[in-house]
């Protein structure tokens, strides 16, 4: 399979990028400089020029604006970025006949449910991030219903900012850390996303698709595995106290859903198996 892979230099970009050095596959892997999706030139056309000359079967697409917080007031770059772009993008697959993957989030929920969200649950985003991507699943999906939009949450890897990091840091410090005990989801490593997505570029599935590590957490929980698990690998001194506390003692500019749990089945459906459970495939990063 030829494949492209669109943001390659960020978290998830480069965990593909690994994941693609030993694979069979032919591998373009495009940062902005081969290929800015986002380039406000003088159309579409003149844009995707070098992807109709890479002639890929599929694209999997990890360029975006991820900075929740900041996309509310930064919105037409959030837009731009996360919507206008990725239609752009599906059309120019579509006029080549390439499979698109589309990354998208969590974030399109309110979180208002008390189970997880199923593919086909009503969106209803509480930030501009999530508005954003919403906006970029449906004209994806408009220009290429054939295309796969795989939501996703609670990403952390090397190669960006992320949750698990941070802790880590502050931990190594000493620092006594206070976590959110009000927000669930699913903690996901990119090195597994990575390998479900190139599963799913290769069975070219149509439609959306929930894939995150097994099992859910809130933050809290999470930042007590992250302490136990680096204590016990060394990685730390000693363990730090973590205490939960309430979204309204952090308050943010992005209100963030309070259930962020993805059900997996159709995922499942697809490929034989879920991704591991997330405390197994954080112990496996921290090791790393």
């Amino acid at each position: 399979m030829r494949l492209v892979v669109l943001g390659a230099r960020g978290m998830l970009g480069q965990a593909l990028a690994w994941r693609l050095a030993d694979s069979p596959h032919e591998a373009l892997l495009w940062g902005r400089q081969e290929l800015n999706i986002t380039f406000p030139g003088p159309g579409a056309a003149p844009r995707f020029k070098p992807l109709r000359e890479a002639k890929p079967d599929a694209v999997i697409n990890c360029a975006a604006m991820t900075d929740v917080d900041g996309a509310e007031t930064h919105l037409a770059e959030a837009i731009e970025a996360n919507a206008r772009a990725p239609s752009a993008l599906a059309a120019a697959c579509q006029e080549i006949g390439a499979h698109l993957v589309h990354v998208s989030t969590d974030y399109v929920f309110d979180g208002t449910k008390t189970g997880p969200y199923l593919e086909t649950d009503p969106t209803a985003p509480l930030n501009a991030y999530g508005r954003s991507k919403c906006e970029g699943e449906q004209g994806v999906l408009k220009h290429l219903p054939t295309a796969a939009i795989v939501r996703t949450a609670w990403l952390y890897g090397r190669g960006g900012r992320n949750f698990v990091d941070t802790i880590l840091k502050k931990a190594a410090e000493g620092a006594s850390l206070r976590v959110v005990d009000d927000q669930r989801g699913s903690p996901t490593w990119t090195h597994d996303l990575a390998g479900a997505l190139l599963a799913v570029a290769q069975k070219r599935p149509s439609g959306i698709l929930h894939v995150t590590n097994s099992g859910h957490c809130t933050w809290f929980d999470l930042a007590r595995a992250i302490v136990e698990e680096a204590q016990a690998l060394g990685r730390i001194p000693a363990q730090v106290p973590v205490t939960p506390v309430a979204s309204a003692e952090f308050p943010r500019p992005a209100k963030r859903p309070a259930n962020s749990v993805l059900d997996n089945s159709r995922f499942i459906a697809l490929t034989g198996k879920p991704l591991r459970p997330w405390r197994e495939a954080l112990v496996e990063y921290l090791k790393t």
